[in-house]
């Protein structure tokens, strides 16, 4: 088949995402479906690996619950995955944080050089100024009646 198919194909379904590396602390917006209910569920962590490219990148994003260790794979244009937010930037050496898995506590989130930031792939919409037309103050006079 024509690679060109496929890439057209790929492109009408990827999504615009933030540019999200390995070491950084992301919040994941899951839509999660119980019952007849859906709603959405945050997931905070960092990303120790991201594979694939295209359509079928997915990341894997490990936090610590209640000290245990709980890991997730995401596909990144996944329609279940409706936000992402960058929350913290890492700087790392390696492309795969698999070593974090054997830390506990505090050394498992320990990443160099992390800066604060936000960066999310919400659309912000424009808020066009309303201008208010002036109102004519209608003055009303109460009329006392005497009491006879």
């Amino acid at each position: 088949m024509d690679n060109n198919i496929f890439k057209k194909i790929e492109e009408e379904q990827l999504k615009k995402r933030p540019d999200v590396r390995v070491g950084d602390t992301v919040k994941l917006h899951i839509k999660v479906k119980e019952g007849n209910k859906e709603r959405v569920q945050i997931f905070e962590g960092t990303v120790i690996a991201i594979k694939g490219q295209g359509l079928n990148k997915s990341l894997t994003v490990r936090k610590i619950s209640y000290g245990i260790g709980v890991e997730k794979i995401v596909q990144l244009h996944s329609p279940i995955l409706s936000k992402i937010e960058v929350v913290k930037r890492g700087s790392v050496t390696k492309s795969k944080l698999y070593y974090l898995r054997e830390r506990v506590g505090k050394r498992a989130l320990k990443i160099n050089k992390i800066q604060d930031m936000y960066e999310t792939d919400e659309v912000e919409e424009v808020k066009e100024e309303v201008v208010e037309e002036p109102v004519e103050e209608v003055k009303e006079e109460v009329v006392e009646e005497k009491a006879e």
